[in-house]
């Protein structure tokens, strides 16, 4: 194994999600009284932070996006979240890489203590060394930031252990992350993001079902 840091997104990559970040966001927008977008396309709004999602895709100026922000997140801790569901098989990965001695981090634009909860509810949170997610104020929500922060968190230098570190995510937000990064990126096809959308980004591996990880890990 060629990695020693390995890097997880949370919604489309450990977690189905989407039913209860869909709901979140109507419920948000409804209360701000303001047109509702098409939602059915998941990419738009699963995997960019969750201020950038109200600025641009429901138009909203900055206080008001706040304002969504926060309608979303009081909605999404009293019921969204409960509607999450892991990936079949993604339990199975995650005990082969813990038992091969790697360090697992999740790193997610997601609220950090709603993402710890969700991976309790999941009942995956023992396989995780950390759980890395943005603050409360929108800070720390850009793949670019959270990456050397989850290194870090797992007791690894950044950049210094670049080379070790592995970034596994659905979406091109998180294609980019890794590139800026120079960190290696393994696209899970399975999620919601498009996979040619990251293939412009830089993706080259690609899983196309969570088993797929392994393969695209040892094959590094």
């Amino acid at each position: 194994m060629k990695y020693k840091y390995i890097l997880f997104d949370l919604d489309g990559t450990v977690s189905r999600s989407a039913e209860g970040i869909r709901a979140s966001l109507e419920y948000a927008i409804n209360e701000l009284q303001v047109p509702k977008p098409n939602l059915d396309d998941y990419t738009l709004y699963i995997g960019p932070p969750l201020i950038d999602t109200f600025k641009n895709l429901v138009g909203l100026d900055d206080e008001r996006a706040e304002i969504g922000s926060q309608l979303y997140r009081s909605y999404y801790n009293k019921r969204g979240k409960f509607l999450n569901r892991a990936y079949d098989g993604m339990e199975e990965v995650l005990r082969q890489l813990k038992n091969e001695g790697c360090l697992l981090a999740i790193c997610t634009s997601k609220y950090e203590p709603f993402a710890q909860e969700i991976l309790e509810m999941l009942g995956l949170s023992d396989y995780f060394d950390a759980v890395c997610g943005s603050n409360l104020d929108g800070s720390r929500k850009d793949k670019r930031d959270l990456v050397p922060y989850a290194v870090r968190s797992l007791g690894g230098s950044f950049p210094g252990d670049r080379a070790q570190t592995v970034l596994i995510g659905d979406t091109y937000f998180d294609t980019r992350g890794a590139v800026a990064c120079g960190v290696d990126f393994v696209a899970a096809e399975y999620g919601y993001g498009a996979a040619d959308a990251m293939k412009r980004d830089g993706a080259k591996v690609f899983a196309k079902t969570p088993q797929d990880i392994l393969t695209a890990l040892h094959g590094a």
